[in-house]
Parts: C-alpha cells; sequence; structure tokens
C-alpha cells in the first residue's frame, strides 16, 4: 500500500467577498493557494489545522467548518489526502512566513494571479460547502 500523506487546508473569508491566500514560493506548490500543511502524529485534525494556520499566517482562527477532503496521487508514490476547513472567525495581525506572503485578495480578482495546481478545485469544494 501506498504512503498516505494527513494534511489540511484553510479557507479565511470576509463578507465582502474576499479569501486570505498564500502565494508559495516552494517548488512542489507555487502559486496562489490555502494556508495549510501536515498533521503530526500527536494532533487532531482541527488542532494541526489551527497550528498550521497560526504558523503560515499569524492569526488565530475559531468555528472551522469542515468542508469535506481532496485527495490526489504523487506520481504513484505517496497518497494525499487533504481535510479543508473554512471559518470567517479570526484574531491577530498577518504576519507572512518562510512559506510565501499571505494577503486578502478580492475573489474578483483571482485571475491577475498564477494559482497553485487544482486552486480553483479547492476553492470551488470551499464555496460550495
Amino acid at each position: 500500500m501506498k504512503e498516505i500523506d494527513l494534511t489540511n487546508m484553510i479557507m479565511l473569508y470576509t463578507n465582502d467577498n474576499k479569501i486570505l491566500v498564500l502565494d508559495r514560493i516552494e517548488n512542489d506548490w507555487p502559486g496562489i493557494t490555502f494556508p495549510g500543511g501536515h498533521v503530526d502524529d500527536t494532533e487532531t485534525i482541527e488542532e494541526a489545522t489551527i497550528r498550521e494556520f497560526k504558523e503560515e499566517t499569524g492569526l488565530d482562527i475559531f468555528n472551522l467548518e469542515n468542508c469535506g477532503y481532496f485527495e490526489w496521487n504523487n506520481l504513484g508514490k505517496k497518497r494525499y489526502v487533504t481535510i479543508l476547513y473554512r471559518t470567517k472567525d479570526y484574531k491577530g495581525e498577518i504576519k507572512s512566513g518562510d512559506e510565501g506572503n499571505v494577503f486578502f485578495l478580492d475573489l474578483k480578482d483571482l485571475n491577475k494571479y498564477k494559482l497553485s495546481n487544482d486552486f480553483d478545485l479547492l476553492l470551488d469544494r470551499m464555496l460550495k460547502k
């Protein structure tokens, strides 16, 4: 059986059609994406989601809403299962980190940016919930 990598992604949104995005600079997944990351063995998925979001954005998030999951295979080497969340509840100030610049982006301006692979599918799932 292939190795399974459990990850998470979070869409922080506002009531005026803005989403918080990460302009990821890593070669394995460059472009506009959502903050998120790996689930450590000692964490629940929700704990990992809150931790990863804080590490990548500087923000604390609350009232997470599960939006399902997304999965893919990496050239047959590994299966990724990503649990998707969204929330509009947060506190703190945005602080970009090592993975790239973090900022709010109006949904109507998405076409002005290079999107990461499958970002459109992830966004669609998170908006439909």
